[in-house]
């Protein structure tokens, strides 16, 4: 049976982030995705400050950023008024090395670390590898993983789960996924036809604020991505066909049926969190430990940040024979402790400031944007929340 330090389930952007960590710290790793490669996929595309100087210290950000836009700007914008608040990361420069939002699609990342993975002496990379199981003991885990030719085992010390929503590591552990699915489903439309010709100045990050209907617009190096919230009455069909696309980009630009896209993209949206990130040797991380809605980006940021915390604690474990009854448990505590008090209420704040329900408290979010933008020490705990630095900040002060 082949024996790794630590098995990372899942070469989504969290998975290949810890395991590519790892290796370069020196531990022995191996990576398994069900996928024969890492999937397209285009829900995740912002990087905030924090993020991006953990990818300096990986060594990637440069490749990173020939593939990304910096965002260092972005807008709330009334979708009635044409009304635009302007937010400036650049405001943070005296504490980040990386003022601004990188705009790069999650998969660029798992697909940049994977390849750098399967060339490092100590990391392993398997695709069309799944895990279908796994038992633990005082000593390690064993994993049973579903290849294409057979079930091959695999002893570890340590197994990450880093597999997504519908974690098979999750589930064998039966831990309780606790919050709630929202009734509206989120639909995505990627295009390239120029909506900065049609809104002047427009960011590369933009929230479009409106009592009846709200959007994101989001610039990636080729496309925009609209996304729009979605009737949860509606059948798929009706959602993905050409008539939403044209009600979509008519109600944008005053005309739909010229717009081509490239992908559209329908999702059920939740506020979930795992009841505990931790069950001896086993962990969980990313969307396999918790979901949010996407408004503010924090998602896959969140996942990557607790795989950072989590690879100094099983390094310490490994290498110089830290105390794995106190360090894990510290990892769920301090990780759980960021997603309750700040990631899920900040994107569920995020989500209600868009909508906001009726006039009367549209305009009062509104006036409270405006006194924040205008109030230079409000305006900045306002970015060092939405950049994530507050929640890192939580993170270190959870004992």
């Amino acid at each position: 049976m082949e024996r790794f330090q630590v098995v990372v389930a899942g070469a989504g952007p969290v998975g290949s982030v810890a395991a590519y960590r790892l290796a370069q710290m020196g531990v022995e790793v191996l990576l398994l995705e069900a996928a024969p490669r890492c999937p397209e996929d285009l829900r995740a595309s912002t990087m905030h400050p924090p993020t991006l100087d953990m990818m300096k210290e990986l060594g990637v950000l440069d490749e990173l950023e020939a593939q990304g836009l910096r965002a260092p700007i972005y807008h709330y914008r009334n979708r009635l008024t044409g009304e635009v608040m302007a937010f400036d990361m650049g405001e943070l420069g005296d504490i980040s090395e990386h003022p601004y939002r990188l705009q790069c699609e999650q998969f660029k990342l798992a697909r940049l670390l994977t390849a750098k993975l399967a060339e490092h002496p100590k990391g392993q990379v398997r695709f069309s590898h799944r895990l279908a199981h796994f038992t633990q003991d005082d000593q390690g885990v064993t994993a049973f993983v579903e290849a294409p030719f057979g079930i091959e085992q695999v002893r570890c010390d340590y197994l990450i789960g880093a597999d997504g929503a519908n974690s098979i590591v999750r589930k064998w552990l039966d831990i309780e996924f606790e919050g709630f699915t929202y009734p509206e489903k989120f639909l995505t439309l990627s295009t390239d036809w120029p909506l900065e010709e049609h809104f002047p100045g427009l960011a590369h990050v933009n929230y479009v604020a409106d009592p009846k209907e709200w959007c994101v617009l989001l610039r990636v190096p080729s496309l925009w991505r609209i996304l729009v919230p979605a009737n949860g009455d509606e059948s798929d069909e009706a959602l993905l066909s050409d008539a939403k696309k044209e009600a979509v980009f008519g109600g944008l630009l005053g005309e739909g049926a010229a717009v081509k896209t490239a992908h559209r993209t329908l999702y059920k949206v939740h506020q979930r969190v795992a009841k505990t990130y931790h069950a001896g040797r086993v962990l969980l991380a990313g969307d396999a430990a918790h979901l949010n809605n996407p408004l503010g980006g924090f998602g896959m940021n969140s996942g990557i940040h607790d795989v950072w915390n989590l690879t100094e604690k099983l390094v310490e474990i490994l290498q110089n024979k830290g105390d794995a009854q106190t360090l894990l448990p510290l990892y769920d505590r301090q990780r759980r402790a960021v997603m309750h008090k700040f990631i899920q209420t900040q994107t569920i704040a995020n989500k209600a400031a868009m909508e906001a329900g009726t006039a009367e408290a549209y305009a009062e979010r509104e006036a409270k944007m405006r006194k924040i933008l205008a109030d230079p020490e409000q305006r900045r705990e306002y970015l060092l929340l939405q950049s994530m630095y507050k929640s890192l900040e939580l993170e270190a002060a959870t004992a």
